[in-house]
This record gives C-alpha cells, structure tokens and sequence, in this order.
C-alpha cells in the first residue's frame, strides 16, 4: 500500500504538474530574446517549479517500487524551496547525490578538517564536479561553480558570526536558486550562454 502511494504520488507529480508546466513554458524559452523583466521571470518560475515536480515525482516513482520488491529507499527531497540558507537547500535537494558527494569527494579531499582556505578550496571542487556530473558543457559546469560561490559565501558569513532572519534567509535563497536554474536550463549545448545572459540580464 504505501508503495502504491508513492509511485501514483509522483506519477501525478510527474504528469499533472511538471508536464504541464513544461508544455506552457518550453516554447517561451525558445523566444527568451524578445522576453522584458516579468515575462523572463515567469518562465524561470515555471521552470523552478517544473524541475522540482519532474524530479521529485521521478524519485516518488522510484521509492514506490522500491517497497514493491521490500527496498526501503530513502526520499531524495526535503522541501528544498523551505530552506533557510544555500547549504540546508543541498541538504534538501536530491539527498542521495548531495550525500555521496559529501561522503565521497568532499570528507575524503579533507572536509572542514584542514583549515578555512581548504574547507572553502573543497567546497568549490565540489560543486565544480558536480556540475559536471549533470553532464560535461560549460552551462552545468558554470552552474555548480555558481552553486560552489554561494556555498563559499554562506561558509564565510558563518565564520564571521553572521546569522541572518530565517524569513530573509529562506528569501534570499530562494532567489539565487531561481537564478541558478536560469543557468542550468540554459546549459544545453544547442542553446549556449547567450540564452544564460539573455534571461539573467532581462530577471
């Protein structure tokens, strides 16, 4: 039963939501250049959206027939667009990559271990491979070194004792993820950095 659940969960996600949206959205990417301050951010809303939906429902589907065959898998987001800052938003967003990457690459190149420089060094080699590993163009890759400033800034806000309103914060990062997938939608080899500036410079 609560394999059934989630599978039609994130079949719905999938079909209702995020398909729908793609449907609505997808040809206004193709005219992104015409596109003002309001229209641009329409489509990179819909797309924040869509994206999370896509994935998420995908995932649901997955952890449904996990429980099918007695695997108990565990969920791959967490509310990401709730989060208070960009670090808890990785701890949300697509849970078993950002783990492996923190377990696989980040704790074995030294973690916090080593030192300010080398906790930030770490961090931006991070997210510079796992941007990569959505797929090796220079839109993915810009988009975790984008991800990897963030994160680096947030570390050293930390360091400097900064604490920031919860509501602002939740604000605040939530903005630079929209502007994010702004990148990440624009990284198809065929589209290339000028639909990255177009839709940027008109948000």
């Amino acid at each position: 039963t609560k394999g059934i659940w989630f599978f039609v969960m994130g079949l719905s996600k999938k079909v209702f939501i995020a398909d729908v949206i793609a449907r609505a959205i997808n040809p206004m990417f193709a005219d992104c250049a015409s596109m003002g301050l309001i229209q641009s951010w329409v489509i990179v809303l819909g797309y924040t959206v869509q994206i999370y939906f896509d994935f998420a429902g995908y995932s649901d589907m997955a952890v449904g027939l996990g429980h099918f065959v007695g695997l108990q898998m565990p969920k791959n987001f967490n509310s990401p667009y709730k989060a208070a800052n960009i670090s808890d938003f990785w701890r949300r967003w697509h849970i078993s990559l950002s783990t492996w990457l923190r377990d696989y690459l980040f704790i074995p190149l030294g973690g916090s271990r080593r030192g300010t420089y080398w906790t930030l060094v770490n961090l931006m080699v991070v997210m510079f491979l796992g941007g990569m590993w959505h797929g090796a163009t220079w839109g993915f890759i810009v988009w975790g070194l984008y991800h990897g400033v963030l994160l680096v800034s947030h570390a050293i806000f930390g360091k400097l004792g900064g604490k920031m309103w919860t509501p602002l914060g939740r604000a605040l990062t939530f903005i630079t993820v929209v502007f994010g997938w702004a990148i990440f939608r624009s990284a198809d080899p065929g589209l290339g950095f000028g639909m990255t500036r177009q839709l940027v410079g008109s948000m």
